[in-house]
């Protein structure tokens, strides 16, 4: 496969090359502001100003982000739509060890870890995590930069809205919508539809702000 650079060089990062590398992809080093040395012994490569010239030695080069979203709810979507601008493709990533059905479309730069399965009928938008044993079942709908945490359940037919993520283990009933710009608690069950942006959590969640 073509060669990928990551990012980003933290944990959420580290766990992106094992899943690059897996898939067998030519990782050509990382970017991040400091050098944290060899992640998984890939390099560091300097900050993000090196991009452009990553480029000119890697020709066709593609692009991950490895930042995760906890603390950076937007930052994963404007990073990658700033270095998509200077020329890299942003592939969609997929653990070997995830399990894709028929008819799932997942949008530019989404990234599948170990264990996920996507069932029949899904769409993603840009920009997503479906992270490590997370479950997202038939026809659910996922806006950009979403962050499904380890564990979730996404029941049947569910619609997620853009820069929402879902913390560990919390599960959405079937048909249940959620606005975006939300923050679902971990281990909360979501038994209506959210039409409030916030931070909810409970079972039933509940929104505390």
């Amino acid at each position: 496969m073509a060669s990928i650079v990551v990012v980003g060089g933290g944990g959420h990062a580290k766990v992106v090359i094992s899943v690059l590398k897996k898939a067998g992809y030519q990782v050509a080093g990382y970017t991040d502001r400091q050098d944290r040395g060899p992640l998984l012994g890939i390099p560091w490569l300097g900050g993000d100003g090196v991009l452009p010239g990553v480029l000119g030695t890697h020709p066709g080069c593609g692009a991950v982000i490895g930042v995760g979203k906890i603390d950076t709810a937007r930052l994963r979507l404007a990073l990658q739509d700033d270095i998509a601008g200077l020329g890299f493709d942003f592939p969609v990533i997929v653990s070997p060890h995830a399990m894709i059905n028929e008819e799932v479309t997942l949008g530019a730069g989404t990234v599948v870890f170990d264990g996920v399965v996507v069932n029949s009928g899904t769409e993603t938008g840009r920009a997503c995590i479906l992270n490590t044993n997370s479950t997202v079942e038939h026809d659910c709908r996922l806006g950009d930069n979403v962050h499904i945490a380890p564990g979730v359940t996404l029941s049947g037919g569910v619609v997620v809205g853009r820069n929402t993520m879902i913390g560990t283990g919390a599960t959405v009933i079937q048909s249940v919508s959620i606005c975006e710009d939300c923050m679902i608690g971990a281990g909360s069950t979501v038994v209506r539809d959210i039409t409030v942006p916030g931070t909810y959590v409970g079972s039933p969640a509940r929104r505390i702000k």
